[in-house]
């Protein structure tokens, strides 16, 4: 039990500094700066650590990146639905199309709509009024993209069957 737990807590420490590195990998659409890395390893979270881990490094990415100025506020919410969102789909369905799927509205719908008052009460009216018609568009390119790697990765794992045995090894 103890050693599952450390080995879920790196693999979380190595898919959060992979987020955080893949934050170089962007693109800015509009107001917002477009990290499909971020939404890749949230769909690898999901299926391997579940939507408690998932969104924990959701959170702890996003809080780097901001640190580190690789992204923007928008990271939280853009990131964090999606996180929990495919986390709980692959809990209960155990399908990678409808854990995409999960991540995609999450973020995209989800997060982009409380995109609107979280930029208010951090970023400002202004940045609230351009939010609320821009970031759901842009978020759905981003998640796309990073759902789509996401799933190329995990059908590949599957097919080789290393994803039944990196699962059985971390007690999923």
């Amino acid at each position: 039990m103890k050693q599952t737990n450390v080995r879920k807590l790196a693999l979380t420490a190595l898919l959060i500094a992979v987020a955080v590195a893949g934050s170089v990998i962007s693109f800015p659409i509009f107001a917002s700066r477009c990290s499909p890395v971020q939404h890749m390893v949230n769909i690898l979270c999901a299926v391997l650590l579940g939507p408690s881990y998932g969104l924990a490094a959701a959170f702890i990415a996003s809080l780097l990146r901001n640190l580190l100025a690789l992204g923007s506020l928008l990271a939280f919410p853009g990131s964090m639905f999606g996180a929990l969102l495919c986390g709980l789909v692959y809990k209960y369905t155990k399908n990678i199309w409808a854990t995409c799927a999960g991540e995609v509205f999450g973020t995209a719908i989800l997060g982009g709509l409380a995109a609107y008052p979280f930029a208010i009460a951090f970023m400002g009216k202004a940045a609230g009024d351009v939010a609320f018609y821009a970031y759901v568009i842009p978020f759905l390119v981003s998640t796309a993209v990073g759902a789509l790697l996401s799933a190329l990765i995990i059908t590949t794992l599957q097919r080789s069957g290393i994803l039944s045995k990196i699962q059985s090894k971390l007690g999923n």
